[in-house]
């Protein structure tokens, strides 16, 4: 397999979603706690303006999901966007699913008027590094910081 479908998420894909979010976290070590992952997806499900939800899909399978969310950036003229999380589950992985969603996200930016896209990446995922170097994505040098707010 080397390309998925896409299918833009709806709220009667919560609980598809809820469950590949906790695989997500779970490869990645992340804390998961659905009331605040439910809470977040309904949100962004219902809001345009925050980004947009798709599910990978092989055939009729969902296989994955991809999150693109949306900011605003002088040094990157405009509108931009964040592949927020990506997940495909691992028995499609290394099959070129991966490729086929960021040139999905890539082909769906210009149309939703983003100037420049951004993503996260563990450092010890490499990867997934590699994936995103060989479609045109840069190591700008520099540390993504957080600071929470809200607790």
């Amino acid at each position: 397999m080397t390309e998925g479908n896409f299918k833009i998420a709806e709220k009667s894909d919560t609980e598809t979603l809820v469950e590949f979010i906790q695989e997500f976290y779970e490869f990645e070590q992340l804390k998961f706690d659905e009331s605040i992952v439910r809470t977040a997806l309904a949100n962004i499900l219902h809001d345009d303006s925050l980004g947009r939800v798709w599910l990978i899909q092989h055939g009729d399978e969902a296989i994955g999901y991809v999150v693109l969310t949306f900011g605003y950036s002088l040094e990157f003229r405009g509108r931009d966007a964040f592949i927020d999380e990506l997940y495909i589950r691992e028995s499609y992985r290394g099959q070129g699913v991966g490729m086929s969603v960021i040139q999905f996200i890539e082909t769906v930016c210009p149309s939703l008027g983003i100037q420049a896209l951004h993503l996260e990446v563990e450092q010890k995922n490499t990867a997934a590094q590699n994936l995103y170097r060989k479609v045109g994505f840069k190591d700008h040098d520099r540390y993504l910081m957080t600071k929470w707010i809200a607790n």
